[in-house]
């Protein structure tokens, strides 16, 4: 059976989402004068829970690249950020009997309006960040439907903090960052609701779904410091990623906790051009 949507929360939450993007997009016309880039491994372990798949609880280890890109004008209002985020995990269950595998790729685009404080040595930051979600979970042992799609689109505030300081002779710059969605888009089946149904057959039934912080109450933060050491200026921190949400009476999240290592260049825009 075909069943329509109803277009109106649909429209709404797509046309906040558009205007977010296309805003922060706009935004981006001023060059940079400052371009700070991170490329980091955050290694960890990764709960998940998609009660279209299995029931159980799954855990285990994760893997993650992070590749961060900050443009900012010091003594200008507003900066952007770009963020790659790549993971992939293996997980079992609680008896160990069943596994499963998930794979993760996010892009986000933030701006941010940027106060100065007490010269560079502090910087706060506040404003919208936008996340475009694509992944999947594999479980073997499902012989109709082994495997879960991922997809979304979230739009929510961002927020952040900068701080210089030096130990002895060593400089450090702490940095926390924290961003939660407040509306977004996602891809689900219905519960009970095959893949075969929806593709094949061309069955629509309430598989894009409007998402707010109340039916997908989500939370991403990173503690990061650098410190120069060998020439390099590295970067050492924590990252907590919690994701979760309740579409078409299922229930899905994906909680992770990892320890951040790698190394961040700062360049000027001038020193690209030819």
């Amino acid at each position: 059976m075909t069943m329509t949507c109803s277009a109106s929360p649909l429209r709404l939450v797509f046309t906040l989402l558009l205007a977010g993007c296309m805003g922060m997009l706009h935004a981006q016309e001023d060059e940079p004068l400052e371009v700070i880039n991170a490329q980091m491994i955050g290694l960890g372990r990764i709960n998940t829970l998609d009660t279209y798949l299995s029931p159980e609880k799954h855990s285990g280890p994760e893997l993650r690249y992070i590749s961060q890109t900050t443009r900012l004008r010091p003594g200008r209002r507003f900066s952007t950020q770009l963020t790659h985020y790549g993971s992939f995990a293996t997980t079992e269950d609680r008896s160990g009997d069943g596994s499963q595998m998930s794979g993760l790729y996010t892009f986000s685009l933030a701006r941010h309006r940027d106060w100065w404080l007490r010269g560079d040595k502090w910087l706060l930051q506040a404003g919208w960040m936008g996340d475009l979600n694509m992944g999947f979970i594999y479980d073997g042992r499902n012989t109709n439907n082994p495997a879960q799609a991922r997809f979304s689109l979230q739009l929510g505030p961002s927020l952040a903090a900068l701080y210089k300081t030096h130990v002895g002779k060593m400089p450090l710059v702490t940095r926390y960052e924290v961003s939660a969605p407040l509306v977004g888009l996602m891809f689900s089946p219905n519960y009970g609701q095959s893949y075969y149904e929806i593709f094949s057959l061309g069955n629509y039934d309430h598989n894009i779904v409007a998402t707010t912080i109340f039916s997908a109450p989500s939370l991403r933060q990173m503690l990061t410091v650098d410190f120069r050491l060998w020439g390099i200026t590295w970067r050492v921190g924590y990252l907590g990623d919690i994701q979760q949400a309740k579409p078409n009476h299922l229930k899905q999240h994906f909680y992770t906790h990892s320890l951040v290592l790698g190394f961040v260049r700062h360049f000027n825009i001038t020193d690209l051009q030819p």
